[in-house]
């Protein structure tokens, strides 16, 4: 069990199960959350309340949050220096959420450009989770007092939601919650789209010559970084005007440590095709020991039930501390001990 210090910042975050785990997961944030459970109080979790704002198969979503554990530990994530658990096995999440509801604004929401896309993209079900998540949202980061938010650029709306919150609750109730930062790593690469390299990659891309999950077979990492889109010029460099090849490049000096620099030169005079092997190889070399270390975890169950029992345990014991102070702050009765 995770032990966690006052002289530390506490870090949160979390992922959903509602699709295989990509290299733009890792590389963007699994890696990076491996290197901060050192300096940090680090709470991670997966986020499967969040992943029915679309609808889900319900075993595949149980074998995916199970699934999405062991991932995190393949990749170095340790649970004996972090608290690890499922969203939906810490109460506190929604009777937080419900609170702060009543301190969001509609035209917050409304305003919530990921709202926007995935209203676009899931017409046929437009429902009010989907609207109101962002305030779950918020109620991740500050049921746990996190300081700090590991997030892409394109969660930075969301990390602004969650600070408004705060300060709004803290301004009405006298200081409760701390107000979170956003933390972006320097090192965190932004990975885009293997068929569309002016999208991020994402694991709910219908297309699945997209992306490369974490645990896609080394002949399928290879294939898919033969087909990605990239350009009639043939030369490897970095270019603004060039996403594809930009985005390939990228990849390949996050998997081998290289600068862009080192890449120009290592294929200068070499076509697309040697170095659209030479990024599958490199992403596959690293893939494939996440995989086996994966494949030992998923494995044993038992030892996962565990440390998502232990977890949930350590996660709830905070959270519960949050919820009574929020709760007497509002105005809430409390439930009577009766002996």
């Amino acid at each position: 069990m995770a032990e966690f210090t006052k002289d530390r910042k506490t870090i949160f975050s979390g992922a959903q199960p509602s699709g295989n785990l990509t290299i733009g997961n890792y590389l963007g944030a699994l890696k990076n959350w491996q290197l901060l459970q050192d300096d940090y109080n680090c709470i991670y979790c997966v986020v499967d309340m969040h992943a029915i704002t679309v609808r889900q198969t319900p075993a595949e979503l149980r074998k995916r949050s199970l699934e999405t554990l062991a991932v995190y530990m393949a990749c170095g994530i340790d649970p004996a220096k972090v608290v690890f658990f499922i969203q939906s096995h810490v109460p506190g999440h929604t009777q937080l959420s419900w609170v702060l509801s009543c301190s969001t604004m509609f035209g917050e929401l409304s305003r919530m450009t990921q709202f926007k896309d995935k209203s676009a993209k899931h017409a046929d079900n437009i429902n009010a989770g989907l609207f109101t998540y962002p305030v779950l949202m918020a109620a991740d980061i500050l049921l746990y007092n996190a300081d700090l938010v590991p997030v892409g650029s394109d969660q930075k709306q969301h990390i602004e939601l969650a600070r408004d919150i705060a300060q709004r609750f803290n301004q009405a109730y006298s200081p409760t919650f701390t107000v979170p930062e956003g933390y972006i790593s320097k090192s965190s690469a932004r990975i885009m789209s293997l068929s569309d390299p002016e999208r991020k990659m994402s694991k709910s891309d219908p297309n699945p010559q997209s992306f490369v999950s974490i645990l896609d077979p080394k002949d399928e990492i290879i294939k898919k970084f033969k087909r990605a889109v990239t350009d009639s010029e043939s030369i490897v460099r970095l270019d603004p005007n060039r996403p594809g090849i930009s985005n390939l490049i990228n990849i390949y000096c996050a998997f081998t440590s290289k600068t862009p620099e080192e890449c120009e030169k290592e294929f200068e005079g070499r076509g697309y095709g040697d170095f659209k092997l030479a990024v599958g190889e490199a992403c596959a070399d690293t893939l494939t020991k996440i995989q086996d270390k994966y494949n030992t975890y998923i494995s044993d169950k038992a030892q996962l039930d565990k440390i998502l029992s232990e977890g949930a345990a350590q996660a709830n014991y905070i959270a519960n501390k949050t919820i009574s102070k929020v709760y007497r702050k509002v105005g809430f009765y409390a439930k009577p001990e009766v002996k």
